[in-house]
């Protein structure tokens, strides 16, 4: 395992590797759902007002049965795992719309009446942040 260098910030890192659903591993392309759910974020993080939150890429967040995974983190900030989406426009948007909202809080609690439809029952775990525990 070789450890790369990225911008620290507030990021959606993607697995890459993912599987396209519970029951495909590829589209019918033979391309993995991570790498799809890649291509939707980095088309809707073009988009104005998504330059707030750096979108990565790795192989493998080790979240196998929940295809289609992120890791939301920020510096200081309890970071989250999310996966089970869609490889889509849709998801990638949800995705990012609370990326946003993390990002511009103080600690990466988000209120859940301010969560995208979109992201609701998708979360798998929350980590704290180096040195901390959450209360």
């Amino acid at each position: 395992m070789t450890l790369r260098e990225v911008t620290d910030g507030p990021a959606v890192v993607a697995c890459n590797t993912c599987r396209f659903s519970a029951d495909a591993r590829d589209d019918a392309a033979d391309v993995r759902g991570g790498a799809r759910l890649v291509e939707a974020l980095r088309a809707v993080q073009a988009e104005p007002g998504y330059d707030g939150v750096a979108v990565q890429e790795m192989p493998c967040l080790f979240a196998c049965q929940d295809f289609c995974t992120v890791h939301l983190r920020a510096p200081g900030k309890v970071g989250y795992v999310l996966g089970r989406f869609e490889p889509s426009a849709e998801a990638a948007r949800a995705i990012l719309d609370y990326a946003l909202l993390y990002a511009e809080s103080d600690a990466g609690q988000v209120p859940y009446r301010s969560w995208p439809a979109g992201v609701k029952g998708h979360f798998i775990t929350r980590t704290p942040p180096a040195g901390f525990v959450v209360e």
